[in-house]
């Protein structure tokens, strides 16, 4: 069924699918006018609206952070995608930042769709109507409210995962394996809490019972790191002729001051940080940020590499781990990033068996918690900050999904 035809058919018979369009499209006309209005210079937009003019103008200011509201974070490529926005102008450029935002949208349930129907257990109903709920729960999540207002760049990378996935899924051939992975590469170069990913592309089994029988696929797992690493090697080339960018990018990221701010970041690296810093015990961040990726994308990674998949789902699970092991380790991990992490629970909970206990317990109640109550918790934060700066709701809920994958994967047989 068309796109356009299927669309009128929903609005006119699924009541809750009316009432998420019309919540959502609230939220981009709201936030486009708050932005436009009120918060003109407090936004993320403005951020990258400069980086696209220091990098037209002078690259080798793209990390003096005296030109931001806060720090721009991103390798350096980045800044291009931001050029074409910073000519036009704020109000054009923001207003041409925001449809396209709304776009990326639209595209994402489109092929979150497509997937959940690729992937949906034979026990799970024969119709669409459920996928359908489980869109809309995306769609008026209180993330997509943050990253518009914020005018963020997160559906960006979602797409690509999304994108890339989808080929990943459908297609074995190598030269479908290597576009996937390439788009993936973009997105790093976008936003870098797309670089975990990168071990979990490896296609990769450890067999315990078959005396510890490791199988690899080197050829897919080749094509897959030479597509990843392709576009994101491109920065060496700009950090070569630009040697102080280098400086700035690694100080701004990992040796710098504002990684030891305290803030609402519901990482476990920060809440160590943030502990340190409110009883004045001697840290060193860099060495934290190690220690916590260590740990976490350790455990992920030896589950990954141990679980019992299906060859075809792996993928699926690696790629959420990549974001989980982000979102818990590295300093800053806000609200509007589990726009990330959202769509691919959505399509874990139609991998797994219909009444599945694992999604009930696990991935259902993140799911929710994750769209309507995780910016409580931050407002909740800023009220009680300066005695008690720990915003660990969405680090539990992290956590959480984190062993229900674990559960799934590592039991000898699935019912």
């Amino acid at each position: 069924m068309k796109p356009i035809k299927r669309f009128k058919e929903l609005w006119i018979n699924f009541k809750f699918f009316r009432y998420a369009v019309i919540g959502h499209l609230g939220y981009f006309i709201v936030t486009l006018i708050i932005v436009l209005t009120i918060l003109r210079d407090q936004n993320d937009f403005i951020i990258y609206f400069n980086a696209g003019g220091i990098f037209y103008n002078d690259i080798n200011g793209l990390y003096d952070q005296e030109h931001y509201l806060w720090d721009y974070r991103y390798l350096p490529l980045s800044a291009i995608f931001f050029v074409p926005f910073y000519l036009l102008g704020f109000e054009l450029g923001f207003l041409l930042f925001h449809t396209f935002n709304l776009i990326l949208n639209i595209l994402i349930c489109i092929f979150l769709y497509k997937i959940c129907k690729f992937v949906k257990g034979e026990d799970h109903e024969e119709d669409d109507k459920r996928i359908i709920m489980y869109i809309c729960v995306y769609l008026v999540g209180i993330p997509q409210f943050f990253n518009y207002i914020l005018g963020q760049i997160n559906l960006y990378i979602t797409l690509f995962i999304l994108i890339s996935l989808y080929i990943f899924l459908k297609y074995d051939e190598f030269i479908w394996q290597f576009v996937g992975s390439l788009i993936l590469g973009v997105s790093i170069i976008l936003k870098p809490i797309a670089f975990f990913l990168i071990p979990f592309l490896l296609v990769i089994n450890l067999d315990f019972k078959r005396m510890k029988k490791v199988t690899v696929d080197f050829s897919t797992s080749l094509v897959r790191l030479i597509g990843v690493f392709l576009p994101v090697s491109l920065n060496i080339f700009i950090f070569l002729a630009y040697p102080k960018l280098w400086e700035g990018f690694i100080e701004t990221n990992f040796t710098g001051s504002n990684p030891v701010t305290i803030n609402f970041s519901f990482s476990i690296t920060k809440l160590i940080l943030n502990f340190c810093f409110l009883y004045n015990i001697p840290f060193n961040q860099l060495y934290v940020l190690i220690g916590v990726i260590g740990i976490v994308g350790g455990i992920g990674f030896i589950i990954f590499i141990i679980g019992k998949f299906d060859k075809n789902y792996q993928i699926i699970y690696g790629i959420t781990f990549g974001i989980i092991i982000m979102l818990l380790g590295y300093y800053d991990s806000w609200d509007h990033h589990l726009l990330n992490l959202i769509p691919l629970l959505i399509i874990m909970i139609f991998i797994l068996p219909r009444h599945s206990e694992i999604t009930m317990k696990y991935f259902r109640k993140s799911l929710l918690f994750f769209s309507f109550f995780d910016l409580a918790f931050m407002g909740i934060w800023f009220l009680i900050w300066f005695y008690f700066p720990y915003n660990f709701a969405s680090t539990i809920f992290l956590i959480l999904v984190f062993l229900g994958i674990s559960k799934y994967v590592l039991k000898s047989e699935k019912k």
